[in-house]
């Protein structure tokens, strides 16, 4: 299933205050930029952000989940939480 322009343009909004945020479309899914480097990827209208000792700081404890078959763990960001920028 492919992701879907009008969520990935909300989460852009929600994280606007981070820096320069844009998104890449890649083979029907998204790649998040924050000033130029990949933060994460938002596959089948799911949030994954990269692991980072920084984001690990950040957001405490938080689910990881792979965002396709054969990746890296990434941070899952659940929907829910999609309000709080």
């Amino acid at each position: 299933m492919s992701t879907k322009q009008n969520t990935v343009d909300f989460i852009l909004e929600q994280i606007n205050s981070a820096g320069i945020v844009s998104a890449k479309k890649m083979f029907g899914e998204y790649a998040l930029y924050c000033d130029g480097k990949v933060v994460g990827l938002v596959c089948d209208n799911e949030l994954f952000i990269k692991i980072t000792s920084a984001g690990r700081a950040f957001v405490g404890d938080c689910p990881e989940k792979q965002p396709y078959k054969g990746a890296k763990p990434c941070f899952f960001i659940s929907g829910d939480k999609w309000d709080e920028s």
